[in-house]
């Protein structure tokens, strides 16, 4: 597995990383022990950069991944995530940034994940109401502390990631970008790139679906959200099945799983982006991981971009009220 670099700041992480959030929550039944034996999996194959949240469960998702690291933490970079207030039974909260909330989510973090400083914190979603200078304000307090090593924001808009990154260097920004979630193409990227702030990127899959194993809307476990996502019901799931399928052409062409050509299309898009599909089984993380070796050439890419532009899924990424809190 190699590496690359995010932002100017110093912060190396493996060239993909492994996104935990379904192992506690969104994604049907939980296994911690298969969970955990996938983080030692990851481990073992060099996928290092492991991202959670606390909203995560909420709660039981950090904590579950500071049980997977107890006695290897010097082998992985941990990043997670504040911003999204959850009450311990689920209820949301609405999204805070306000400097006392950041302190407090930190010290909290640090306790259930059971380390003594965090390498990447994230805004998670931007507070409309509160400044997003005063929130930077507080995690450069923590960065000074030694509690956090690096700073990133998630699904913020162009002059907000400048706002922030004026209070201190931001080195990622975290939002969705994959094969059927392009529009960050137009100004999230450039502006990042013009600033010198790595890219990770979330839901590299598509939430599953480019992967070509998601059928029909009854392969879903129970309590699986993508029963109500927009782009899993009714005429955006069979067009967006369409989508897939043009994409498995091209994989099956190349001997690849069409997964691994989805993640291998955006480790080719620059060396400044890392995806992090996220995953509970230790099969399909092998799976992931190998996508690292897959080769593809301008013609690949171009057949890819006509099969799949910006603009081809059906359907937004998230329902009405969540597309209210991204790219703010």
């Amino acid at each position: 597995m190699r590496s690359r670099n995010l932002g100017g700041e110093g912060l190396v992480v493996s060239e993909i990383g492994l996104g935990c959030m379904g192992m506690s929550e969104f994604y049907g039944t939980e296994d911690d022990e298969e969970s955990i034996a996938t983080i030692h999996r990851a481990i073992e194959l060099g996928v290092t950069f492991l991202d959670t949240a606390d909203m995560y469960g909420p709660f039981t998702n950090e904590r579950l991944v500071g049980r997977a690291i107890a006695g290897r933490r010097e082998q992985v970079v941990l990043a997670t995530k504040f911003g999204n207030e959850r009450a311990e039974d689920g209820t949301r909260l609405g999204v805070n940034g306000r400097p006392d909330y950041v302190r407090k989510s930190c010290d909290a973090s640090l306790g259930r994940l059971g380390v003594n400083h965090i390498d990447l914190y994230y805004q998670h979603r931007v507070d409309p109401d509160t400044p997003v200078e005063e929130t930077f304000g507080a995690m450069k307090e923590l960065v000074e502390a030694g509690k956090v090593r690096y700073l990133g924001i998630s699904e913020a808009a162009p002059e907000t990631i400048r706002k922030a990154h004026s209070v201190h260097p931001l080195s990622a920004l975290q939002t969705e970008y994959s094969l059927w979630s392009r529009d960050v193409e137009d100004e999230i990227l450039p502006t990042v790139r013009e600033l010198g702030i790595g890219f990770v990127a979330y839901s590299p899959l598509g939430r599953g679906f480019l992967t070509g194993q998601i059928r029909s809307p009854e392969d879903f476990d129970e309590g699986d959200y993508r029963q109500n996502s927009p782009r899993f019901q009714g005429e955006n799931f069979h067009k967006n099945l369409e989508l897939v399928e043009r994409v498995r052409e091209i994989a099956d062409e190349k001997g690849v799983a069409p997964g691994q050509l989805a993640i291998a299309w955006l480790l080719h898009r620059g060396e400044d982006i890392v995806p992090i599909p996220g995953t509970k089984r230790r099969l399909y993380l092998e799976e992931n991981a190998a996508a690292v070796d897959v080769e593809l050439s301008d013609e690949d890419l171009g057949r890819i971009d006509e099969v799949a532009p910006a603009g081809a899924a059906s359907g937004g990424r998230y329902d009405e009220a969540g597309m209210g809190t991204v790219n703010r």
